[in-house]
C-alpha cells in the first residue's frame, strides 16, 4: 500500500539512507540539514509497505518578478527515490502530491535544480519548465594583476548575507533566500576551510561572495554578485584573498541551464514571461 505524507522525526533514519544512497553525501553534510533547516513538515515523503522509498525536502522561498509580483514559490530539494525502486512512478507520485499540499499551504510555485542534466527530463514530463540559468567560468589569474588591491573579505551572517544579496539582486528576476536557507548554506560552506558568506569591498560597494568546497578540497565560488563596472577587479582580487579557490566561479548570466519552475496557480504565473530566464543561484546542489 502507498502512502505519501508529511514526515515524522521516526523517518529520519530512512530519509538520511536515501540521501545517502542517491546522493552519495557524507555524514556531515547531511547532519548540516538537519541541524539548521528540517521540520517534519519541510519533508514529505513516500511509503510503501511500511517503508519511506521516497522523499523531498522543501524550502520557503519567493519568486521575485520585477514590476509584477513576489510569488510564494517551494524550492524542491532532495527528491529521492530508493535505487531498487526507481522505474516505477514513485518520484512523479511524490511530486504530484506536493503541488497539492504545497498549494494548500499557499505556494503558487515551486522550483528545483535536477541533480543531473538527465532528470530535466524527467520534471518535464512531471510539469517543469526550464526557468533559471547562471554563468559558469574558470577565472585565471593576470600576471599583471594588482592582487587584492586594498579589497577584503567580510565574513557575513546568514542575514547580512540575505540583506546583500538582495540588494545586488535588485531588478533582476529571482529566487529569494531566507535567513534560515542561507543557514544551511553557511554550515555546508563552513564543512571546507574558507568556505563561507563574505562581503567582498570594493570601491563600487559590496559585492556578495559565497564559497563553498568541492570534491578536491579546493573552493567553488558558488555565487558572486558584484557591483557594476568592478567585476574583474573583484574577481582578481578573490585568488589572494581566498588561497584555496579553484578558479570557478557562478554569477548572473544566460550560460547554463540550471533549474525549473512549475506553477501551481494562474494567479502566480500571470506576471511571468516564460521565454524569460531568471536567477537562483544558491540551489543546494
Amino acid at each position: 500500500m502507498e502512502t505519501i505524507r508529511v514526515s515524522t522525526p521516526e523517518d529520519i533514519s530512512a530519509q538520511r539512507e536515501l540521501w545517502s544512497l542517491c546522493f552519495g553525501d557524507d555524514g556531515a553534510y547531511v547532519d548540516n540539514f538537519y541541524r539548521t533547516y528540517y521540520r517534519p513538515d519541510r519533508v514529505l515523503v513516500l511509503e510503501e509497505g511500511g517503508q519511506v522509498r521516497a522523499m523531498t525536502a522543501w524550502f520557503d522561498t519567493r519568486f521575485v518578478i520585477p514590476g509584477q509580483a513576489s510569488v510564494p514559490t517551494a524550492y524542491l530539494y532532495a527528491v529521492a527515490t530508493h535505487p531498487r525502486c526507481q522505474g516505477r512512478g514513485l518520484a512523479g507520485a511524490l511530486l504530484a502530491w506536493a503541488d497539492q499540499h504545497l498549494g494548500e499551504l499557499g505556494m503558487e510555485a515551486v522550483s528545483t535544480v535536477p541533480a543531473q542534466p538527465s532528470l530535466h527530463r524527467f520534471f518535464a514530463r512531471n510539469g517543469f519548465q526550464e526557468c533559471f540559468t547562471h554563468s559558469q567560468r574558470t577565472v585565471v589569474p593576470r600576471e599583471d594583476g594588482p592582487g587584492a588591491g586594498g579589497l577584503s573579505l567580510v565574513p557575513l551572517s546568514p542575514r547580512q548575507y540575505a540583506a546583500l544579496r538582495e540588494e545586488r539582486l535588485k531588478g533582476r528576476a529571482h529566487i529569494t533566500l531566507d535567513e534560515e536557507a542561507l543557514a544551511y548554506q553557511a554550515g555546508a560552506s563552513a564543512l571546507c576551510p574558507g568556505g563561507g558568506l563574505y562581503a567582498l569591498t570594493t570601491p563600487c560597494g559590496p559585492a556578495a561572495v559565497c564559497t563553498e568546497g568541492m570534491e578536491n578540497g579546493q573552493l567553488l565560488v558558488k555565487e558572486f554578485l558584484a557591483p557594476p563596472g568592478v567585476e574583474e577587479q573583484g574577481e582578481q582580487a578573490l585568488f589572494p584573498l581566498l588561497p584555496r579557490w579553484s578558479g570557478i566561479l557562478r554569477c548572473p548570466g544566460d550560460a547554463v541551464l540550471f533549474g525549473m519552475v512549475k506553477w501551481l496557480s494562474p494567479k502566480g504565473q500571470a506576471g511571468w514571461d516564460g521565454s524569460q530566464t531568471a536567477y537562483l543561484g544558491l540551489a543546494f546542489d
